[in-house]
């Protein structure tokens, strides 16, 4: 009887211990009504339901193909360092059967020639130049670009439809990173930038500082401020630049890093640059339908997304402020949006001349499209400037770019 009463008090206190084991692993199941900062929908869904409604009608029987080139994976290009060992790098590159695109496209495809002169502005209401015009602008008048190129910049890609990747640069002889990995799109709105020697040049929304490298390689820059209102893209930034440039180059004479508000640089320094890029805070296309971090397309930041072509307007405005009567302005994003690109542009012409007495005329950019059609699929219907179309053969983009010049 006492061996069947100590059995008994066993299984009773195993049968509590039971109960309470089930009381503990009830208590951290995983329910969703619980995980209240978790979205329903994600936002890469949002991103690429929002533009399957606007870009199919945009860009119609095209879609398909830059919707799948988007959701796949980007190409790459390797920047090479002009600070650095060139020479044993470009032997490096071509041993992998990579090429310089920017040598390419300027020795295959002959630009306009020293004896061309531009034509007078067109007329509004004139179709520009060219095999296939797209509807001018009222509010711009265009003038010829003949894409002289720095010699400095050397830009090396895998043909059309090789997807070999580049291996992560390693540090030469002297240092410094051999190349920088860059969507080779990117560096388009540098080239027509067309920085000269002696010029001073303002990279107004820098970060992360993949095209104020390039502008650093061409050797032109006599002072590049390089600005960007966000202090942590900012230090990413410079660490770009202490892995690639040297420090005699780093000199508060030759390199300025500041972080203001874009918007207000045309009152700081109006009237003071040579150059000027802007190359704007955007949906950042293929990002938005990749990434959950930081994507624009959150519920959270919904207004953010819809001031986009305001902050855009403002910024582009800012930067014709700041540059000299006579020189030049690149607009650009990473998007699709006619809306936060061909539109911007004509809005911020359209204010600067009638808000700020500033007149400028829009650059006609037709021989970029015949200098690197071979490594970029560019749309060739845009209304005022241009755009490299993600494709599966040539995965580089989306890159919206549009060249100004300022006359007063």
């Amino acid at each position: 009887m006492a061996a069947l009463g100590a059995a008994g008090c066993r299984l009773k206190l195993l049968t509590e211990r039971l109960r309470e084991w089930r009381r503990l692993e009830r208590r951290n199941i995983y329910k969703k009504k619980w995980a209240s900062s978790q979205p329903r929908v994600p936002s890469t869904r949002l991103a690429l339901h929002n533009m399957d409604m606007s870009y199919s009608l945009q860009f119609a029987e095209l879609w398909p193909s830059i919707r799948l080139a988007l959701l796949c994976e980007q190409k790459y290009a390797a920047l090479l360092n002009s600070f650095g060992d060139v020479a044993r790098t470009i032997r490096e590159m071509e041993r992998r059967r990579a090429r310089d695109f920017v040598y390419e496209g300027r020795g295959e495809k002959a630009a306009p020639g020293p004896d061309w002169t531009p034509p007078s502005p067109v007329a509004a209401g004139q179709e520009s130049p060219g095999p296939e015009p797209a509807p001018e602008s009222p509010s711009t008048r265009q003038v010829k670009h003949s894409v002289p190129i720095s010699p400095n910049l050397k830009c090396f890609t895998f043909p059309r439809g090789d997807i070999t990747r580049f291996e992560p640069a390693r540090p030469d002889s002297l240092r410094l990173l051999e190349y920088y990995l860059m969507d080779a799109a990117s560096l388009l709105p540098v080239l027509i930038l067309d920085v000269q020697p002696g010029h001073t040049v303002l990279d107004l929304c820098a970060a992360p500082g993949g095209k104020s490298l390039a502008l650093l390689q061409t050797e032109c820059c006599r002072h590049l401020a390089v600005n960007d209102i966000s202090s942590s893209r900012l230090n990413r930034l410079r660490k770009i630049l202490h892995s690639y440039v040297p420090k005699n180059v780093r000199t508060e004479d030759r390199l300025r890093i500041t972080s203001f508000d874009g918007r207000h640089w045309g009152k700081i320094e109006r009237n003071t640059f040579d150059r000027v890029l802007v190359d704007v805070p955007c949906t950042t296309d293929r990002h938005s339908v990749l990434e959950e971090d930081n994507n624009i397309f959150s519920r959270l930041r919904l207004k953010e997304r819809q001031r986009l072509p305001l902050l855009q307007t403002q910024l582009l405005v800012s930067g014709i402020l700041a540059t000299k009567p006579g020189g030049s302005i690149v607009y650009s994003t990473c998007s699709l949006s006619q809306l936060q690109n061909e539109y911007v542009v004509e809005r911020a012409v359209d204010v600067a001349k009638t808000e700020h007495n500033v007149e400028v005329c829009l650059v006609d950019l037709t021989a970029v499209q015949t200098l690197y059609s071979d490594t970029f699929n560019f749309h060739g219907r845009c209304r005022v400037g241009e755009l490299v179309l993600p494709h599966l053969t040539a995965n580089y983009g989306p890159m919206y770019f549009c060249k100004l010049q300022r006359i007063n």
